[in-house]
């Protein structure tokens, strides 16, 4: 008997064609079965999400406050959770969200500030018969900032570059020329009782130290005065009156600090528990002064002797002719380092300055020449490109100090999700690397710790007076990146509440599994 080989076994045509329609309907109906049941259960994991973060707002227990929440699929745009995310909101330091983008986007990651030396006058033997001129174009940055504290070292490379030109003697004044800018040192609505602090400092082309003095108040013996000093190097621009008071050290340090907004004289009277130090920095008014005032200081402690005084330009009567008088520059480092510290220290001055630029290298008619309302008007095309909706934005400053900005949390997704693709890498990168990160470093460095947010989230915070945000990047537990925006505003508690409320959304979306 001849045994057949399997090979050799073969069915009816009809058979087979029947069997073959049949496998095929098993593997579509195999295959749809599976989508549903991973649609089902991408449904229920969303579900049980959006119930999570109900419960968390619901548990936080702030019924007069109004919050949005906004979560989307970076990749999708898929929205996971939303609430309340059409309407307005302030967002505090949010705004730098907007101004840092925009910087980034229109001006380049390698963008760098220019601040040049200049004369009107001409030299004969070792003097300059002439003022000496400081042209700024708003870098924000020289002091102690990237120079690890020393906030005149440029001061004196400067005069060591008048000195190897042979320069020894000014006959003349030294003059700051803040003309890029406008002279609205203060942005727009800001309230008049942050003005004496570091966070609410006077704008100008020309700044140094963050346009502040940096104060220190030693405790002594109990009931005694503490002992003053500041720098820059004690400078006299300012004067400033010792009315603070030694306690106990088992005692708190109670600070106070007051300055005339139209002046330079500052009373520090705040008590200090013994063994402690009360350090605060507090806003100069005219920087540019300020600026020009600390840099004669330097060059006479360098050896030059000048004749004339510290000036504004914007003090005289007739400008003074230079163009023709250049000496030098220096150039501040580049952008992608300056809104690192802007954003991780969320640094107000820093942002305003950066607004007023956009003004300078990207005017708009219509608007005064280097104004806060020319950078905005500047920026509203690259917002609109990013997807923003810039018919219902409101923005007014750059830092977010101001209560009358108001964006909802879909704008600000959309311009974090435009930025996390934007087709510059050096822009994207640059931007990215600015935030904050939950539980390591900048406004970040103490939230989220030993949760699933540390050391994943990346976001800018927000705080002023009843509002508080958080808006950024997360991955998820199974390695979904996700965008978000959150704002709480009108809460009558301390802004503790709302900061917690976030970092327990932070927590829940790092550990979902989906």
């Amino acid at each position: 008997m001849i045994k057949a080989s399997v090979s050799q076994v073969c069915l009816p045509k009809n058979r087979l064609g029947l069997m073959g329609l049949w496998f095929a309907t098993f593997m579509v109906l195999a295959t749809s079965a599976t989508a549903v049941l991973e649609v089902a259960a991408q449904t229920r994991d969303q579900a049980e999400l959006r119930m999570a973060i109900d419960a968390a707002i619901a548990e936080a227990g702030m019924p007069n406050a109004w919050f949005t929440v906004n979560v989307k699929h970076l990749e999708t745009g898929q929205a996971w959770y939303q609430k309340d995310t059409g309407r307005s909101f302030i967002p505090a330091s949010n705004t730098k969200i907007y101004t840092t983008a925009a910087a980034l986007d229109m001006l380049g990651a390698d963008f760098r500030y220019e601040t040049s030396v200049w004369t009107d006058g001409n030299v004969q033997g070792q003097t300059l018969m002439g003022n000496l001129i400081v042209k700024g174009s708003g870098d924000p940055v020289i002091g102690g900032r990237f120079n690890e504290g020393d906030i005149t070292e440029l001061f004196r490379q400067w005069a060591d570059s008048l000195s190897s030109r042979g320069i020894l003697s000014i006959q003349g004044d030294i003059i700051g020329d803040d003309n890029a800018f406008d002279d609205q040192a203060l942005g727009y609505g800001w309230q008049w009782d942050d003005l004496d602090f570091w966070y609410a400092a006077e704008t100008s082309a020309l700044s140094l130290n963050d346009n502040c003095i940096d104060f220190a108040l030693v405790a002594q013996t109990k009931n005694m005065p503490a002992s003053m000093k500041w720098e820059p190097m004690m400078t006299t621009y300012i004067q400033a009156q010792n009315a603070s008071l030694t306690v106990g050290q088992e005692a708190s340090i109670r600070e106070g600090y007051s300055r005339d907004l139209k002046e330079n004289t500052f009373v520090l009277s705040s008590q200090v528990p013994e063994g402690r130090t009360d350090f605060e920095s507090l806003a100069v008014h005219n920087p540019t002064k300020y600026f020009v005032h600390v840099l004669r200081e330097v060059l006479l402690q360098k050896g030059i002797s000048i004749s004339g005084k510290a000036i504004d330009i914007d003090e005289l009567p007739i400008l003074p002719q230079f163009e023709d008088g250049f000496l030098f520059s220096t150039f501040s480092p580049a952008l992608k380092d300056i809104v690192k510290v802007l954003n991780k220290q969320s640094q107000n001055l820093y942002a305003e300055q950066l607004l007023k630029t956009l003004a300078v290298e990207r005017p708009v008619a219509g608007y005064a020449k280097g104004s806060a309302a020319m950078g905005l008007a500047s920026a509203r095309p690259m917002l609109a490109r990013a997807g923003v909706d810039t018919l219902h934005i409101q923005l007014v400053d750059g830092s977010g100090l101001a209560r009358q900005n108001l964006v909802t949390s879909e704008m600000t997704t959309q311009l974090l999700s435009y930025m996390a693709h934007h087709p510059d890498e050096q822009i994207r990168a640059a931007f990215f690397d600015s935030l904050p990160i939950g539980g390591v470093d900048g406004t970040l460095a103490s939230r989220m710790k030993g949760t699933a947010a540390e050391n994943n989230v990346r976001a800018k915070t927000g705080t002023v007076g009843n509002a508080s945000a958080l808006s950024g990047y997360v991955t998820t537990a199974s390695g979904t990146p996700l965008v978000f925006s959150m704002m709480s505003n009108h809460f009558t508690e301390s802004s503790r509440g709302p900061r917690n409320l976030q970092d327990r959304i932070m927590a829940i979306l790092a550990d979902h599994k989906q």
